[in-house]
């Protein structure tokens, strides 16, 4: 029987070379450890790893051993370099005197560096090029046939340690951002109110449905006075983190401006000064649809501004009535104006406010469930509680959706005019 004999002092560094690939490690911790590997097995003096910007079509070094920090910032090597090219081709590239060949662009620096010859061999992943690895000796024919097979392979275990290693920081970057889309979603959330204030003769209800982690919706309900409750929702054109950041200041401006303001200015001077500060904060392309009423519960009544927000919905002894008056979406143009109405409300009404996200929602057919299935769902459940039509709107959309994967945020939002006394 054959003993296998005990492993040479270099197939122990190359298989120490191959734990790099396997391992989950920072880029520029494996750049080091690979470096320094490739100086000890192959007896070199210096060795540089250069990787290929894909961008800039640069090689950068990123990892040098045994060089000086003046050598490593010499200058500029791009990938039309005669020897990145022949290296880039497939041949190792042995360059027996640094200092008088021609294709050496910066001779002096290795002159005054002690390196003389050198040995490049590219990196490769998949047939792709990722870099280089140079490997320097410090005498002229420093390096032979026989070294380029050990280079190869020393190279080939590199380029699959940094493959590996910028696998992982992107695996690394993705849980990154996949927690700060759900710190984004937890912030939001806590935005959105759990429930509306207690306020006499009205009953309300409320739903907030994300169709990522994170929105550009928002409904918000401000207690202005004992007898006067604000009720805004919002939609901004746009999707996921930078919509949410754009909501929440906006929200910010909606209570700044409500909360306190509204004996101060009238309500068309609140939506100007809303649109106005839209139009100084929304980026090209970005805009708000919005639609802001304050029910009063003495009288009762609802004033309302519809910015180019999907319609309120007032139903009475089941016929409905839509609540368009109002102007432009906000953040276009600060010369607009809007018309604001004020309409008596009656006990037993019933008010719903929506985003478009409810309306849009497409099933597996392609088959959008649109407004007439929610007026129609509308009357077929306006005689329950404001928490009852919230829940049968809901669910009859499901039915008609299913699983369908939606690309809007829903919310909702009803409100049941009952008697103040009773």
């Amino acid at each position: 029987m054959k003993i296998l004999g005990k492993p040479t002092k270099r197939e122990e560094q190359i298989y120490q070379l191959t734990t790099l690939v396997a391992g989950g490690f920072a880029l520029g911790e494996v750049l080091d450890k690979l470096s320094r590997a490739a100086v000890e097995i192959t007896g070199v003096s210096a060795c540089s790893i250069r990787l290929l910007d894909d961008e800039t079509g640069e090689l950068k070094m990123r990892s040098t051993f045994g060089l000086s920090e003046e050598y490593r910032n010499k200058g500029p090597v791009t990938k039309d370099d005669p020897v990145i090219k022949a290296a880039f081709a497939g041949q190792a590239v042995i360059i027996d005197d640094m200092r008088t060949d021609k294709r050496i662009n910066y001779p002096q620096a290795s002159a005054k560096e002690g390196i003389v010859s050198q040995l490049t061999v590219t990196m490769q992943f998949k047939n792709k090029p990722v870099g280089v690895l140079r490997l320097y000796r410090p005498t002229p024919g420093g390096f032979a046939e026989h070294d380029i097979a050990l280079a190869r392979s020393v190279a080939s275990q590199c380029a699959l340690a940094i493959t590996n290693a910028k696998y992982y920081a992107r695996a690394i970057q993705g849980e990154q951002v996949a927690q700060q889309v759900k710190l984004a979603g937890i912030i939001q959330r806590r935005m959105i109110p759990e429930a509306a204030p207690k306020m006499p003769g009205l009953e309300i209800a409320a739903s907030y449905k994300p169709c990522f982690g994170v929105g550009g919706d928002l409904y918000d309900f401000i207690k202005l006075d004992g007898e006067n409750l604000a009720v805004a929702i919002a939609d901004v054109i746009g999707k996921g983190i930078p919509a949410a950041l754009t909501m929440s200041s906006f929200r910010g401006m909606i209570r700044a401006y409500a909360d306190g303001g509204h004996k101060r200015h009238t309500m068309a001077e609140i939506i100007r000064k809303l649109n106005n500060t839209a139009c100084d904060e929304c980026r090209d392309g970005e805009f708000i649809t919005f639609f802001y009423a304050i029910i009063n519960t003495k009288e009762p009544s609802i004033t309302y501004c519809n910015c180019g927000h999907e319609p309120g919905l007032l139903w009475r002894q089941d016929k409905i009535r839509e609540l368009k008056k109002g102007g432009l979406v906000l953040g276009v143009t600060k010369e607009t104006g809007y018309e604001i109405e004020k309409i008596e409300l009656k006990t037993n009404d019933r008010l719903l406010f929506y985003t478009d996200g409810l309306i849009d929602a497409v099933n597996f057919d392609g088959k959008t469930w649109g407004v007439s299935n929610l007026y129609k769902t509308f009357k077929l459940c306006a005689t329950g509680s404001a928490r009852e039509i919230v829940n049968d709107i809901l669910t009859l959309r499901r039915r008609f959706i299913g699983l369908a994967r939606q690309t809007d945020d829903t919310s909702i939002v009803t409100v049941k005019v009952s008697n103040r006394n009773g």
